[in-house]
């Protein structure tokens, strides 16, 4: 097992884990299927959030007990959270662009920004990931152990894992194909991509799995389980193609949520640890004594070695196809190309 999730608050943590499942998937159906929905999630809402932080870290920098109290500034100052929150929103608001051929979204060499969107996005955690490594091994110098705290008062455990799962991160960017293969759905309620096919959203969604449970584990029984699968459901059932704007969609909104209410995940009866907490609780005032990296080493590995894996399938084909994989698409005979294409114009 991979969480602890067990006695009595065990199912308040599952049923948590299917809120913000549910939650997601239909939050995602609001901003894509109409202009004023993307509008007020991409638009009108990071702006007023926008007002909303600046005003807390102004605050606080005054000494405003309010400010230095808030949740966000005491969870969620991490320069991370932050960088992810305006990439993911920077996306959803490129991808909308791009299906409503607004602006320089009517122009072909626009098509490349969800791939420089999504790269940068992968980028950001994979600093993060080399991060929590360099700090482990810090603290390996000075306490003998892995266990670092992080500015959001989190114990991270950093080493060779995170070595492995940001080289993962990196293979990932150059797993992504046919950069110029955007396409826009006949109702005009998707960008598609469908040379995105299973292959890489498997690659894609192990990965960012152990980001999360390497650098934010008090948070990915959410931000990683419950937030992956709602876009890859999405994708598989009925939205084949649009996979990459239902994961920017999805992404932002939650990244917002979390920004505004991190307690949701911190410190209610929802809040879910991994098992790397072999003590039985994460408290900051309190250095861990006990630890389990084991799923931090095995997914670590797994993440490396399908990313591995789906790139040498990627050159495989190319060769094959006597085609630049980043140039043209490459996965046109595949099942779900051809389902996402019959949803293009």
């Amino acid at each position: 097992m991979l969480f602890q999730i067990y006695g009595e608050r065990a199912g308040f943590q599952l049923f948590g884990w299917l809120l913000v499942f549910l939650g997601l998937i239909l939050a995602n159906e609001f901003a894509r299927r109409s202009k004023t929905g993307g509008i007020i999630c991409f638009l009108a809402l990071p702006a007023g959030l926008t007002v909303y932080f600046i005003s807390i870290y102004v605050g606080a920098a005054m000494g405003a007990q309010w400010a230095l109290n808030n949740p966000t500034y005491l969870y969620m100052n991490s320069w991370f959270h932050y960088a992810k929150l305006y990439a993911a929103t920077a996306g959803c608001i490129g991808f909308m662009m791009l299906k409503y051929k607004w602006s320089i979204g009517k122009t072909e060499w626009f098509k490349v920004f969800p791939f420089l969107i999504v790269a940068i996005n992968i980028l950001i955690a994979v600093a993060s990931d080399f991060e929590s490594a360099i700090k482990g091994a810090m603290a390996m110098k000075e306490y003998g152990d892995r266990w670092w705290l992080s500015s959001e008062n989190v114990w991270l455990y950093g080493g060779w894992w995170n070595w492995l799962n940001g080289t993962a991160g990196i293979l990932n960017i150059f797993c992504m194909t046919g950069w110029w293969g955007i396409y826009t759905s006949k109702k005009k309620d998707d960008m598609l991509w469908p040379d995105m096919t299973w292959l890489y959203i498997l690659a894609y969604d192990v990965w960012n799995f152990q980001y999360t449970y390497l650098n934010l584990p008090t948070h990915a029984w959410y931000c990683g389980l419950a937030l992956l699968l709602a876009p890859t459901v999405a994708n598989a059932l009925w939205n084949k193609g649009g996979w990459i704007q239902n994961r920017a969609n999805t992404l932002a909104l939650w990244c917002m949520f979390a920004q505004v209410f991190p307690l949701f995940q911190d410190a209610s009866v929802f809040t879910t640890i991994p098992v790397l907490y072999a003590d039985g609780f994460m408290d900051a005032a309190v250095r861990p004594t006990l630890v389990n990296p084991v799923p931090q080493g095995v997914i670590s590995i797994l993440a490396l070695a399908i990313n591995a894996l789906a790139l040498a399938v990627i050159i495989r084909r190319a060769i094959q196809q006597k085609k630049n994989p980043y140039k043209q698409e490459i996965f046109t005979d595949t099942r779900d190309f051809r389902l996402a294409m019959d949803r293009a114009e």
